[in-house]
């Protein structure tokens, strides 16, 4: 017991290292593109859109292998391989002298790089169910840490050179890498452990194990349209930041460090005390609302210190996705929880091909017409727009399940023996 205790501070840690890798790059990868390629912003748009889509169809297909084999030989060695994978990958990327080199290393990475399907899972081993909340508050707090701190020094080391964040990310990655193979002990027990099948590594019939949940599925419907607003940031934040505001790698890591201190607050702290007075279906539609305000706030910001205004209100949504976590672990019996992490990690990656494409040609479309008529925030007002639609959905499986999810907070395993029917 004590070992299974011990793990949840080690897997947070991981995740931190994880983030911490993938953050140094945000500053300097849209740049890195601009520098192989040529052009202005919007002429690298679609590019920087296709690497991220790229990255995320090897995902699609290879996160659900993840989860079933880590619910088939445990989560320790392949959250190894995921970590190991990455770590090369970076050091490639590094030494990238064209374009066709970054796409090659984003596939090879987006096929091992998928470590949050079992970092979940490992989550739900070893946190009892009344805890997962506040545990998952603690992942999204490793993640606003390694971006306080990622994008700071990525853009901080962009600034002398745009290539010095990749080697940085690579050595990180490997460190970790080294650290969980000498500390991190094993969540899943021998009992727990399903037998390794076609059906459970597909990408598309892992889905039908998320179609077992009702409240799973609907829920998932919901996250996939908050993912789609999301990705579709990401993929150009640094592009619009340059191109509105004139920000160096510097000034965007200044600014992803602000959201990550944000996350730090809300996902390490208020989350843990706001879940509980709220209730988790009332965390999760006041958190996705605040979102819809957020992007409205970024897309119609003038000057770039009216994004720190934005960024400051729009944290307050980190107690969304912890809510909308531990609801569905309640659900979900103890052999599936890596199964169907894997589920939602193909869903949230089929959002990650479409958001990218989605947001820089938005971008790409609104900044490259004639002066008068450019709109460069008009990929937020459409990211809010699919915010708003995701809410909807929530909105919708929250009332239908209403009496299921007080009854899964009372009694959760009664709730999994009853949902999950034979297939």
């Amino acid at each position: 017991m004590k070992k299974r205790q011990a793990g949840l501070p080690f897997i947070i840690v991981t995740i931190f290292l994880d983030v911490l890798g993938f953050g140094l790059l945000i500053p300097v990868g849209p740049r890195l593109v601009q520098a192989l390629g040529g052009g202005t912003e919007a002429e690298a748009a679609p590019i920087v859109g296709m690497l991220m889509s790229t990255y995320a169809i090897l995902q699609f297909f290879f996160a659900p292998v993840l989860g079933a084999l880590s619910d088939h030989f445990g989560r320790r060695p392949v959250i190894l391989t995921a970590m190991l994978g990455s770590g090369l990958d970076y050091f490639v990327m590094a030494f990238s002298p064209n374009l066709w080199v970054l796409f090659i290393t984003r596939a090879i990475n987006g096929l091992t790089g998928a470590s949050m399907t079992p970092a979940n899972a490992y989550i739900a081993d070893v946190t009892p169910p009344e805890k997962r909340a506040a545990a998952f508050g603690l992942v999204g707090a490793a993640f606003g840490a390694g971006f306080v701190f990622g994008p700071l020094v990525g853009g901080l080391l962009g600034e002398q050179n745009i290539r010095y964040p990749f080697y940085a990310a690579g050595a990180v990655s490997l460190i970790n890498w080294l650290y969980g193979y000498f500390i991190l002990p094993e969540s899943l027990a021998i009992e727990n452990r399903t037998t390794l099948a076609l059906g459970r590594i597909s990408p598309i019939a892992v889905f039908k194990g998320l179609g077992r949940y009702p409240l799973v599925v609907e829920l998932a419907a919901s996250f996939f349209l908050l993912n789609l607003a999301q990705f579709a940031l990401h993929a150009t934040w640094v592009l619009y930041t340059a191109y509105r505001y004139g920000w160096s790698p510097f000034y965007v890591g200044m600014s992803l460090f602000a959201v990550g201190i944000s996350a730090v607050i809300v996902q390490g702290g208020l989350t843990r005390k706001l879940i509980p007075i709220l209730g988790e279906a009332k965390a999760l539609l006041i958190g996705v609302g605040i979102a819809v305000l957020a992007y409205i706030g970024y897309g119609a910001a003038t000057q770039g210190w009216m994004i720190y205004c934005a960024i400051g209100v729009g944290s307050l949504a980190g107690i969304a996705q912890p809510a909308a976590q531990s609801m569905i672990t309640r659900t979900v019996r103890p052999d599936e929880q890596g199964r169907t992490q894997g589920a939602l990690t193909a869903l949230q990656n089929i959002a990650s091909i479409a958001g990218p494409l989605i947001g820089t040609s938005v971008f790409a479309y609104s900044t490259s017409g004639p002066e008068g008529s450019r709109m460069p925030g008009a990929t937020f007002y459409v990211a809010g727009i699919m915010c708003a639609l995701g809410w909807l959905v929530a909105a919708w499986a929250v009332s239908r399940h209403a009496g299921r999810v007080l009854a899964s907070e009372a009694a959760p395993e009664a709730v999994q023996q009853e949902d999950a029917q034979p297939s």
